[in-house]
């Protein structure tokens, strides 16, 4: 059993649903998981007490959020000696226009910029739209932005498109690095000279 890190940034809850479905799913496959959404106040201090970390972020007017940013800056060096992974939710990834696909990869690729880590594993995953949680400008801008990205811009009801496949798909390519790692350290250790 390895212990694993989450550490997320949500807006309107959707990284949190996904950081959560993650975090369950891993410890269904018999690892201790601790989540924690860095929008909450307190400091961080303890990312070195874990076996891995899996990071994940929205973006919101073309960005991540700060916290998430500052965290992965901050943490790096540490995440760089252990499996990470890092996932991005994003209207963009639910589009099926290339543009909007590029640039989903693009604000991943924005994110490895800044914050000098370059995660292991990285899933993006299409978000959410909450048009029962807006206020009438926020309501206005996302019915902008939606027409382009999905084209749901009845905002008599909320809309939901995460493939929860694809957070499947990447909760076993977490998985598998963990485990890989566990077996390597332990082949590591068998191999050390005995005194």
């Amino acid at each position: 059993m390895s212990t694993i890190f989450i550490a997320y940034g949500t807006g309107e809850g959707q990284t949190a649903k996904v950081a959560d479905h993650v975090a369950t799913e891993l410890a269904a496959r018999g690892h201790e998981v601790t989540t924690r959404d860095l929008g909450e106040p307190g400091d961080v201090d303890d990312v070195d007490a874990f076996d891995a970390v899996v990071v994940g972020a929205s973006i919101h007017v073309g960005k991540h959020q700060g916290e998430v940013v500052d965290f992965a800056s901050e943490w790096r060096d540490v995440l760089a000696t252990r499996p990470s992974a890092f996932f991005q939710v994003s209207l963009s990834s639910a589009s099926t226009d290339p543009d909007r696909q590029a640039d989903a990869a693009r604000y991943v690729d924005e994110f490895r910029e800044a914050t000098g880590w370059h995660p292991d594993v990285v899933g993006g995953f299409a978000g959410a739209i909450r048009y029962s949680k807006y206020g009438f400008l926020k309501r206005f801008m996302m019915k902008r932005i939606a027409k382009d990205a999905t084209g749901d811009t009845d905002a008599s009801k909320d809309y939901e498109y995460t493939d929860w496949e694809d957070v499947a798909s990447f909760v076993d390519a977490v998985d598998a690095l963990v485990d890989r790692e566990v077996v390597e350290e332990t082949d590591r250790r068998m191999e050390e000279p005995r005194s």
